[in-house]
């Protein structure tokens, strides 16, 4: 069986947040870090919010990670109160070695998945997780490419092909896969407009922080305009200086 990866779902959990219809069948065979967390004032204690608000929080949090595991996913909780939600995120995925962060969208049932290619830095990871959580599914997966000024048409299928040659070793039925690439627009727009009959997105992390990728204009452009749920794979851990 292939491993499960693991997704860090991070929810405003006093701010309304919740697991939106759909999310616990993607995330079915991950194992999901599900981060409940509350931004407090600068003047206000981590120890004095816990204490006012951790008992609610946590039944938020318990209710969630029973969603998640009913539908096949085994899960871990953490509930954090910081003055740094960003660092906290951050943080988070490291110690947990996250391979993607999940921006929570509602969906339908996964039928297609859209998954955006943008160069060769972390392909190991973005193929660890699509085989993770979709090798099993009935699925189809098209791998989209917005191709470069340098880039030529080989290059572009030269790289496409390699990442299918590697899903189908990984489990995929080679015609669950398709290949399209496009020359016109930023990344971002071309992904948007592709984006319009798929169910999720799956896409790399390009930024140098994660969270502000997470958080950020680029991932609310896809996220918003796209309204489904959105896979950010996560770069390898900076190695320690």
């Amino acid at each position: 069986m292939t491993d499960r990866p693991t997704v860090l779902v991070p929810i405003r959990v006093l701010e309304g947040e919740s697991i939106p219809d759909g999310v616990p069948e993607l995330l079915a065979d991950a194992h999901v870090v599900l981060l409940g967390y509350h931004e407090i004032p600068e003047q206000t204690a981590a120890n004095q919010a816990r204490q006012q608000f951790e008992e609610s929080a946590m039944a938020r949090l318990e209710t969630f990670e029973e969603l998640l595991v009913d539908a096949g996913a085994t899960a871990d909780t953490h509930l954090v109160f910081t003055h740094e939600p960003q660092q906290t995120i951050d943080r988070t995925i490291y110690e947990h070695e996250c391979l993607a962060v999940l921006v929570p969208n509602s969906t339908k049932p996964i039928d297609d998945v859209l998954v955006a290619i943008r160069g060769t830095v972390g392909l190991d990871r973005l193929v660890r997780l699509l085989t993770g959580l979709f090798a099993t599914q009935d699925v189809n997966v098209t791998l989209f490419h917005v191709a470069g000024e340098d880039e030529t048409d080989q290059d572009v299928e030269t790289l496409l092909e390699g990442i299918s040659g590697r899903l189908v070793e990984g489990g995929f039925d080679p015609s669950e896969i398709a290949i399209e690439s496009s020359r016109d627009g930023t990344p971002q727009s071309a992904i948007i407009e592709a984006a319009e009959d798929f169910d999720v997105i799956v896409m790399g992390e390009s930024d140098p922080s994660i969270a502000t990728f997470v958080f950020g204009m680029r991932a609310k452009q896809v996220a918003n305009r796209f309204l489904g749920p959105v896979l950010i794979v996560q770069r390898e851990r900076p190695a320690e200086e």
